[in-house]
């Protein structure tokens, strides 16, 4: 099979879909691996390591979108919209459920769009979804704290404070991967962290294993309402798997928050969990409603490619090389996870979470095996 690995073009994006020691099994395996220049210098990897490695560099996208599967780490972007193709597989992020124009386009293109963030086990777990999870929930806690400082329009505290001084309060909204995370290092800086879920066996279980400075709190509105008052840093992590994020802090509650308040939504990427979130990049990370600082950026791990680019493709590579050995269909029906990652098939909706977004018909992969 020809696999392509385009340059990401998404604003401040560094990480790349494959590494070396990837490019070097898919080779020996018997496959044509193509990559654009510079695609992993953000990450650390350079076109003579590729190379190295059996990967044949080529200078455009063009020629990268040429072959049987192109291998992403974000979604196609407007400019590369034109360059999808019928009867190719793309395998990525997509996020389709917050992006109604990428949906369209990748319907447009008669291509086969498989999810990583809705590849899942038969237990439940979404492992391509999972390392970019925790990243994003230990940079929460960072970016958190970081605009929390007077500098960057927040209120001035350091989150653990130090001996005589209150310590910071932070909301962590969503006890999944992304929560945990947030709320062990905000906890581990020596803050005061609240964390909000609806599953009780998940209640249980984070107040099992997070510090003491943690309490786990059932969430319903209001206790949301309730902590958001009093809160300093609050974090968007609420998670519905390849649909929309539901909105649970309203545009009503940011008037009952303290003026420098700092909130980090998390699930932007899938249309955010705040009412007022609007996406940003890491260029323009952030904006103010009602005094309230918002850090809303939808390519968190971005920043820190070396350990995202590592973490990515140590999940994502034993999948991709399925789909190389055997093509999507094939793959698809001996493997459920990724059944469970077909989003769009030529043309038709095979997600019920992105159909029910944009009232679009829903297609049983079933059908199309």
């Amino acid at each position: 099979m020809k696999i392509g690995i385009p340059l990401e073009v998404k604003a401040h994006e560094n990480r790349v879909a494959i590494r070396p020691a990837g490019v070097e099994q898919l080779v020996r395996d018997g496959h044509d691996v193509m990559i654009e220049t510079q695609a992993g210098v953000g990450s650390g990897f350079s076109d003579e390591q590729f190379a190295q490695a059996g990967a044949r560099v080529v200078d455009t996208a063009e020629e990268v979108w040429a072959a049987d599967m192109v291998v992403k780490v974000k979604e196609p972007m407007p400019s590369e919209y034109h360059l999808m193709r019928e009867g190719q597989t793309l395998f990525t992020y997509f996020h389709f459920a917050a992006d109604e124009t990428l949906t369209r386009a990748v319907m447009d293109s008669g291509a086969v769009a498989i999810a990583y963030e809705t590849v899942q086990e038969a237990n439940g777990s979404l492992p391509l979804l999972v390392p970019m999870s925790e990243v994003a929930g230990r940079m929460a806690a960072q970016e958190g704290a970081k605009y929390l400082e007077k500098l960057y329009g927040g209120r001035g505290l350091l989150l653990g404070g130090v001996p005589g001084t209150p310590r910071a309060e932070v909301l962590v909204i969503g006890g999944g991967i992304v929560g945990f995370n947030s709320a062990k290092i905000a906890a581990g800086l020596g803050a005061n962290v609240t964390i909000l879920d609806v599953n009780l066996d998940r209640l249980r279980h984070l107040e099992d294993v997070l510090p003491k400075n943690v309490t786990a709190l059932y969430s319903d509105a209001h206790t949301i309402r309730e902590n958001l008052e009093r809160a300093d840093l609050v974090i968007g992590a609420v998670l519905l798997p390849g649909k929309k994020a539901p909105q649970l802090v309203r545009r009503d509650n940011l008037k009952t928050m303290q003026e420098g308040a700092v909130m980090v939504d998390v699930a932007i990427d899938q249309g955010g969990c705040i009412e007022t979130s609007k996406p940003t990049t890491h260029e323009n990370p952030t904006f103010a409603v009602d005094g309230v600082v918002h850090y809303c950026v939808t390519n968190m791990p971005g920043a820190v490619p070396r350990t995202s680019t590592f973490a990515l493709t140590n999940a994502t590579f034993p999948y991709l090389r399925r789909l190389a050995t055997h093509g999507w269909k094939e793959a698809a029906s001996r493997d459920t996870a990724l059944r469970n990652g077909l989003n769009i098939v030529h043309g038709k909706v095979t997600y019920q979470g992105v159909a029910e977004a944009f009232g679009m018909p829903y297609t049983s992969t079933d059908m199309l095996m």
